[in-house]
C-alpha cells in the first residue's frame, strides 16, 4: 500500500534564485470563532480587503501610563537587560525590543488576554488562539532604528514552521504615533500576495535578524509592485491606539530622528488549529521566547471592565 501523497507547500521561500509573487491560498477571515461580536461587519470587510484595522483609544490613558511605567522599569532592570529576550540596537546598548514580555510582566500578560485585544484575534481567526510571540518595541527619540519591510508570515513559516496564514498581530501604541517618529507603515492589500524571497537561511539567523533582518526581506521590485497596487499607509493617533494586521501584510517602519519616542506592545496570536511544525528551512527551531512551541493552550480571556 502506497503512502499518501504529501501536500505541496504553497509558501516555499528562500529556495529559488529569483523572487516570486504568488497568490494567497488561505482565507483572511475564518468562520466559527468564539468571539463573534467584537468587530462589526464593516470592520471585518475592511480587514479582509486591506489586511489591517486601526482602532483609536483602545486603552485608557491610565492603562497606558501604567504600562509605560512597567516597561521603563523592565528596560532598566539589569537582570532583564541580561536576558536573551532583550535585544539592543545594532552597535549599541540601547534596548530595541524585549521579547516574551507577557512572561516577564503580569501587566503585559493581562494585556495579552484582555478581551478588547484577544477577542479580535479569536473572531478573525475563527478559533481559540495562543500567543506565538510577544514583545515590546522601543524606538527612542533621535536614535531608534528602522524595521525594514517584511511579511511576518514568511519568517514564521520558514524559520518557525507555522503551516498556514492563520495568525495576526496587534501593535498597541504606548506613546503617540506621529507621522515623523517612525510609525508602523503597511501596504494595504499586500496580505493577499505571498512574496517568496531569495537567500538560504543561515544557522541561528535570529541572532542577527532581530537587530537587522537580511534574509526573508522582499526585493525592491516586489515591494514596488505591491505598493503600486495598494499604496502605503501609516496609521497615527494617540497612545492607547492599536493596529491589528494580518500575518502576511507587508509592513515596516522608518528610523526615528525626531525628539519623540515611539514605543509599542506587540502580540502575535496564532490559531490553535495552526500550531507550529518543524521549520520549513530545515534548521532547528528558533528559541521559545521568539516562537512559542512548548504549549499551544488557548489563552483565557480577561475582562477588566
Amino acid at each position: 500500500m502506497s503512502s499518501p501523497t504529501a501536500v505541496a507547500d504553497p509558501y516555499v521561500s528562500r529556495e529559488a534564485a529569483q523572487p516570486e509573487l504568488r497568490p494567497r491560498v488561505d482565507p483572511v477571515l475564518h468562520q466559527g470563532g468564539p468571539a463573534p461580536e467584537r468587530l462589526s461587519a464593516d470592520d471585518l470587510r475592511s480587514f479582509d480587503e486591506h489586511g489591517y484595522l486601526f482602532v483609536e483609544n483602545l486603552l485608557r490613558p491610565d492603562e497606558v501610563r501604567e504600562l509605560n511605567q512597567e516597561l521603563h522599569a523592565l528596560a532598566h532592570n539589569p537582570h532583564v537587560r541580561g536576558l536573551e529576550e532583550t535585544i539592543t540596537e545594532p552597535g549599541g546598548d540601547i534596548v530595541r525590543s524585549i521579547f516574551r514580555i507577557h512572561g516577564l510582566s503580569r501587566l503585559f500578560e493581562w494585556l495579552a488576554r484582555d478581551v478588547r485585544v484577544l477577542d479580535v484575534a479569536r473572531q478573525i481567526l475563527g478559533s481559540e488562539v495562543y500567543l506565538h510571540q510577544s514583545r515590546a518595541n522601543l524606538k527612542p527619540g533621535f536614535k531608534g532604528k528602522e524595521f525594514y519591510w517584511h511579511s511576518d508570515f514568511e519568517t514564521w513559516h520558514v524559520e518557525d514552521g507555522m503551516p498556514r496564514m492563520r495568525a495576526l498581530s496587534v501593535s498597541i501604541a504606548l506613546t503617540e504615533n506621529y507621522p515623523f517618529n517612525g510609525p508602523l507603515m503597511l501596504i494595504p492589500g499586500s496580505h493577499k500576495t505571498f512574496v517568496a524571497c531569495v537567500g538560504e537561511t543561515p544557522e541561528e539567523h535570529y541572532k542577527h535578524s532581530l537587530k537587522k533582518q537580511e534574509y526573508g526581506v522582499p526585493d525592491d521590485q516586489s515591494l514596488k509592485r505591491l505598493a503600486d497596487r495598494g499604496g502605503i499607509v501609516a496609521p497615527t493617533g494617540p497612545a492607547g491606539s492599536a493596529v491589528f494586521f494580518d500575518c502576511n501584510t507587508m509592513h515596516g517602519s522608518n528610523s526615528n530622528i525626531s525628539p519623540y519616542p515611539r514605543t509599542n506592545a506587540f502580540f502575535v496570536y496564532n490559531s490553535v488549529d495552526n500550531t507550529l511544525e518543524a521549520p520549513f528551512c530545515g534548521l532547528k527551531p528558533r528559541p521559545e521566547h521568539i516562537a512559542a512551541r512548548s504549549s499551544f493552550a488557548p489563552l483565557e480571556p480577561l475582562d477588566r471592565g
